[in-house]
């Protein structure tokens, strides 16, 4: 299950990429079209980086155990 977290984190960031690229050969700020693609870019790589990052945290990672007190804890 973790894997498919990591594919489609690292399909959104490709496509961001893309988005990014493609917006600012563009006129942004003149252009709507290049302005929403800027804007759409910059969400989807930012998903990507998100969602990619923490399922590798998640599968390098052992869980905390709350239940144990530290040493000259209380």
């Amino acid at each position: 299950m973790n894997i498919l977290f990591i594919i489609v984190g690292g399909l959104a960031i490709l496509l961001g990429a893309g988005m990014l690229i493609t917006a600012l050969r563009g006129r942004v700020g003149e252009s709507r079209k290049s302005t929403g693609l800027l804007i759409a870019g910059m969400m989807a790589l930012a998903f990507g980086l998100v969602l990619t990052g923490f399922a590798i945290a998640y599968a390098t990672t052992e869980p905390y155990d709350f239940n144990t007190s530290a040493s000259g804890a209380n």
